[in-house]
Order: structure tokens, then C-alpha cells, then sequence
């Protein structure tokens, strides 16, 4: 299996080598615009130095002969479309987005700069490219795929806990990728043989607070957090590479959590 530091390494290939369309007054020097909802922090070892070395081995250097403009919504979901729209300001050459949000973001901000991905969700199903093989219009990149787990980690979730009755799925829903990973947890939930799939739904702190109260008055054993991007969720998950923990807060500390891993 290709690791993820190599599929990163490949986008910063795949973005020097684009075939971009001829606007005018183009900056002599190249320049990468770098779109994350993470901070510099989260993206350094994951991702900023793979995407620099990738550029490197095609011959830019940060620099000297490729500038690289960084935005970071440092986990505050809702900057994304500013920073992105800075971007497009800035008249980059090409836009770098790191994760779904980022991307759905920098499509939304331009239709003519180039974007380059990385998702770990089905970008066709969300409506983002037209397939994997002709993205079409600005859009190409990588995607992990990572959707097609969420079952599966439903069921390590029932092995851990086999007597389990009902479990809870956290997701955040302003996420359309997200969102679609709902029907393929719930349809798990019943070849598990599980009473019920409780899904709530968090975009805010208040939201976050009402959600572990809901998991708490369900009763429910454990929960899968379908991102790590909500706003004080889950701190630990911040520069701890490949492996995310979820810390719940005291009412719910009993309950077992499981949140999908960043990296293959």
C-alpha cells in the first residue's frame, strides 16, 4: 500500500507539473497557494514537508524558484471560504487543498486556478468531480477513500464491545462528504445487529455540549466521531500524526470512542 506521505509527496508533483491555462500578468515566480482548516502545527510532518519535497524533486524550491502562500483556519471550520478567497486574491498559481473541507472551499472561491486534493472521502459521491478518471473543470488530486472504512470501524467498535446496544456517530453538519457516511454506518449498524445508530450532528461548541448530553440520555456504549475537525471536540487529535484519540468530556467519560485515522 502507498503511504501517505507518498501520496502527499505526489500532490506537490502533480501541482508543479499542472497544465495551466495562460492568464495574463502571471508573477514571475510561481506561487502554491496552501489551503488547511488545520494548523501549521497539525500539517508540518503529514503534510507540509512531503508537499515540499515532492515540489523539490520536480525542481522548485521554496523559495527560489516557487513561492508558497500558507492558510491555515488554525480547527475554525468557518474561515475556509475567506482564506480561500485570499488566495484567489493573491493570484496564485495553483491552490493545494488539504482535506475535503479545504477543497469544497477553493472550488467554491475560484472555477479557472487549478486545485489539487487530498480527501479521505468519495469526492463523485459528493458531487465535487464527474469521476476519477476525468475530474473535470479545475479540480484533480487524491482521494483515500477512507468513507469505505467507516463500517468497518462500526464493527471494531462491536468487538470491542460485543454487548453493546446502541452506539453514537458525531458528525459535523455542514460536511456534505461527511454527511454521506451516514447511510453506510447505519445500514453497519443493522448487520451488526445493533438496537440503534444514534447520529448526532455538531458544528459549534453549544451543539457539541447537546450532542454528548443526547449520547448520555440515549445510554448509548460508544461513539465514532466522523471527524476531527469541530471546534475544543477533540484536542488530542491535534498533531498526533496517523492516530486520533477522542477525550469526552466528564457526563460521557464512560463512553468508548472511536475517530477515524488520518493517515493510511
Amino acid at each position: 500500500m502507498i503511504k501517505r506521505r507518498e501520496f502527499i509527496a505526489g500532490l506537490g508533483s502533480t501541482a508543479a507539473i499542472w497544465p495551466l491555462a495562460a492568464r495574463a500578468q502571471q508573477p514571475a515566480m510561481p506561487v502554491v497557494g496552501f489551503l488547511s482548516p488545520q494548523s501549521a502545527d497539525d500539517d508540518f510532518k503529514n503534510f507540509t514537508v512531503p508537499l515540499l519535497q515532492g515540489l523539490k524533486e520536480t525542481g522548485y524550491v521554496e523559495g527560489q524558484n516557487v513561492a508558497v502562500e500558507y492558510q491555515y483556519a488554525e480547527n475554525q471550520i468557518d474561515r475556509l471560504p475567506a482564506l480561500a478567497a485570499d488566495l484567489v486574491r493573491r493570484r496564485v498559481t495553483v491552490i493545494v487543498a488539504n482535506g475535503g473541507l479545504a477543497m469544497l472551499a477553493a472550488k467554491a472561491a475560484t472555477p479557472t486556478i487549478p486545485i489539487v486534493f487530498l480527501t479521505g472521502s468519495d469526492p463523485i459521491a459528493s458531487g465535487l468531480v464527474a469521476s476519477l478518471n476525468r475530474p473535470g473543470a479545475n479540480l484533480t488530486g487524491i482521494t483515500l477513500l477512507s468513507a469505505e472504512l467507516a463500517p468497518k470501524q462500526l464493527q471494531l467498535l462491536h468487538e470491542l464491545i460485543p454487548n453493546a446496544a446502541r452506539f453514537g456517530a458525531l458528525a459535523d453538519p455542514a460536511a456534505r462528504m461527511i454527511q454521506s457516511v451516514i447511510p453506510d454506518l447505519q445500514a453497519a449498524a443493522r448487520t451488526l445487529g445493533l438496537q440503534q445508530l444514534i447520529v448526532v450532528n455538531a458544528g459549534n461548541d453549544g451543539e457539541l455540549e447537546t450532542a454528548f448530553a443526547t449520547f448520555s440520555q440515549q445510554r448509548v456504549s460508544a461513539i465514532r466521531v466522523e471527524k476531527c475537525g469541530l471546534p475544543g471536540t477533540i484536542p488530542t487529535c491535534r498533531g498526533m500524526g496517523p492516530r486520533c484519540i477522542s477525550r469526552t468530556s466528564a457526563p460521557t467519560a464512560r463512553l468508548q470512542s472511536h475517530v477515524p485515522l488520518r493517515a493510511a
